[in-house]
Parts: C-alpha cells; structure tokens; sequence
C-alpha cells in the first residue's frame, strides 16, 4: 500500500451521502454501488501477464485506460488519417478524435446500462491503436505485402502494440494490460465460442454509430456530397425528424443539428433494446451472461436503415474521385518503402532489426510501417526512396 495514501484516512462528512462517499473512495465499494450484476467488475479481473501490486485508489481498468493514454501509440494517432487526408483541410477526423467520440458515446451507453466505465474507456481508446497510416488504403497495401504471412490485421497489431513495441519504465516489455482490455481486442480477430464481454459489446456499438454520423459531417462540410444527396435516406430522415431540424436554416446548422441526431437516435435505440435484453439477466454475473451468448445490438428496423446509410456512404464517398486518387499514392508509398526495407533489412531502426531476428523481416517491416503517421511516412518516403538515405528513422 502506498504511505502517501490510504483511503481509511479521508474524512467522512455527515449524514448517509457522506458515507456512501467515502464507501465511494475505494474503487471496488464504488463498482459494488453504481454497477449492474452482469458488468464487468475489477475485482473479477484475471489480472495481467506480469504481476503486480495493486493502486491504492485505481482500479485495473482505470490503470489500462491511463497507460493506453499515455502510451506513444496513442499520440500518433492525431497523425492517422480516419477517411480524408490532410490535403482537403483541417475539419475532418483523425482517428485520434475518432477514438475520443467513440469514447464519449460508449460511455454513454455504458453509464445508463451500469456497466463498467473504466473498462468502457480503456477499450474505446485502444480499439483503434493499431491502424497504420492513410487509413484503409495503408491497411490494404500491408495486407498485400504481408499476404504470405497471413495479411495485415490493426487489431492483431494493436495486440503486438501494446503487448510488445510499447516501452514504459517496467522491465518487462507492452504496457501489461489486464487480460479483459486484451481479450476485447483480440475477440476482434479470433472467438472463443461466448459472446464478448458487455462492455467490448458497446464500444464495438459506439464505433459503427461514430463512423458513419462523422463521415457524413466530415463529407458534408468537405463538399464531397450534398445534403440533397442525403434526404432520401430512411436513417436522415428519421434524425432531421427526431431532432425537429428546420431545412430552412443555415446549412452548416443543418449538417450539425443532423449528425447530432444521427448519433442521438442509435443510441437511443440501442438503449431501448438493451434495457429490455437485460432487465430479464439482473442478478447474473458477466460470465453467465457471456455463456448465455447475450448479444446487444440496434434495433433490426434500425440496423437496416444503417446498412443503406453505410452502403450511401461507401458508393458516394469512400469512392470519391478525390478519395482514390489519395488512396492509389499512399498505397504505393507504403509497397515501395517495404519492397526497400525488405530487401534492405540492415535499414531498419535498431530494435527493428533484432525484432527481424525473432519474427522474420517481413513481420518486422510491417511492424514498422505500420507504426508510423501520414506525416512520418510521407518523410521517410521522401528519406529512403526519394533521396536514397541509407537508414530509417524509429518512431
């Protein structure tokens, strides 16, 4: 236990309020008071990989969130393009601001369902952790270059992140995450024959209602579509309906009071039917529920009308002239710098090159790459193929 701190010690105020609060000061009393049966509770947590003595005050999912946030690979994401590239201005998304949104709505849901918050946000904010730069068209270059090892996975190497690549002040290497913000990402890749934890449920949720209402603001005040565009879609129609948006104002007013509502209705169904699924399991834990393969999920009027806005979104959009013409050069930036590297392994930073030694040089060259930013492999294009630098820089 830490001297500086023992929450016996804090004063207790009066009345019944007072000692819920103090009760409150420790984190396992508070998961006893605010959660649900069926959440996740860090007192059942199978701990990590490498042991080690408990916070004083932190649960284990506030430890996670915290190294998560802190971690270099959380940083870089402000420099990793979600959909549109820097080039076309400076409104759109990063995935680290897409993370961030993903973690706001999934603790939303989370709070009014009484799950766990803490592992809520830890998850949200690494789901992403493993995306290399420009976005899918970067994914699907490594996938190609890394066919004969299996393709490229982000979630398999959020795993290789945060398990491996990722240095604290600990002797052992990764972040030493507990073994639930593991298994959520690694569910992503691979079942074990229950339905995930409720909370990975959520922000797998909380991800797909993000995406799609942001694209649209995202594409909207880009100028990629028309708001015209948008009217006849069943979804746009029920958000302009349940956030009474007048077509008389202003268009930025529009596209905000729109992908506000976007977001506000899915969510509101999603809660809708996960109160009913869940009122009829108060009293079992999140392993019966997992057994039972519980699953949350929108609405099926709803999901269907998703559907039409993701497939909206995928022909008018993600297709877009501009879009491919981006997405053809950083496709082939990242193929030419791994063809150089893989031939030139001794190029590789140092700790890539011993990490060559133990998985091989394509997995290490894909590691590499797809740690990096838009910017930093736009530099080292620039470097290694442009002008011919003999090595790389780490990032």
């Amino acid at each position: 236990m830490n001297p500086r701190f023992n929450s016996a010690s804090l004063p207790i105020p009066r009345g019944d309020f007072g000692r819920d609060a103090a009760r409150a000061s420790d984190w396992k009393q508070r998961e006893a008071l605010l959660l649900a049966s069926y959440a996740m509770f860090g007192r059942d947590s199978k701990g990590r990989r490498y042991a080690e003595e408990p916070h004083p005050y932190r649960g284990p999912f506030q430890r996670d969130r915290d190294r998560i946030l802190h971690s270099s690979a959380f940083r870089r994401l402000s420099g990793k393009m979600q959909v549109f590239t820097g080039d076309m201005g400076d409104y759109h998304r990063t995935r680290l601001t897409h993370t961030q949104e993903v973690a706001t709505i999934a603790r939303t849901i989370g709070r009014v369902l009484r799950l766990n918050e803490d592992l809520i946000e830890a998850l949200a904010l690494v789901h992403d952790i493993g995306h290399p730069p420009y976005g899918h068209s970067g994914e699907d270059a490594l996938g190609e270059c890394l066919r004969d090892q299996g393709g490229f996975s982000h979630n398999r190497f959020a795993l290789t992140l945060v398990e491996e690549l990722e240095t604290r002040y600990t002797p052992y290497p990764g972040l030493n995450l507990s073994q639930e913000v593991l298994a959520g990402q690694d569910f992503r890749i691979t079942h074990d024959g229950a339905a995930p934890l409720l909370e990975v449920q959520v922000v797998d949720l909380a991800d797909s209602l993000a995406y799609n209402a942001h694209d649209v603001d995202d594409a909207l005040a880009l100028g990629l579509i028309q708001f015209q565009q948008l009217q006849g879609l069943e979804l746009v129609q029920r958000a302009l309906e349940w956030g009474q948006t007048s077509l008389n104002a202003p268009q930025p007013a529009i596209r905000q009071s729109l992908v506000h509502s976007l977001i506000d209705v899915q969510v509101a169904d999603v809660l809708e039917r996960s109160l009913e699924v869940l009122q009829e399991l108060e009293g079992l834990d999140s392993l019966s529920v997992r057994q039972l393969e519980t699953t949350l999920s929108l609405s099926l009027p709803l999901a269907s009308e998703r559907e039409q806005l993701a497939q909206f979104l995928f022909d008018n959009v993600y297709r877009h002239d501009k879009l491919i013409t981006v997405r053809k050069m950083a496709a082939t930036r990242v193929r030419r710098l791994f063809e150089r590297l893989l031939a030139n392994p001794s190029m590789l930073p140092p700790r890539f090159v011993d990490r060559a030694q133990r998985v091989g040089v394509p997995l290490a060259v894909g590691s590499y790459l797809a740690g990096m930013t838009d910017r930093f492999c736009d530099q080292q294009y620039r470097q290694l193929i442009e002008l011919g630098q003999p090595t790389a820089v780490d990032w």
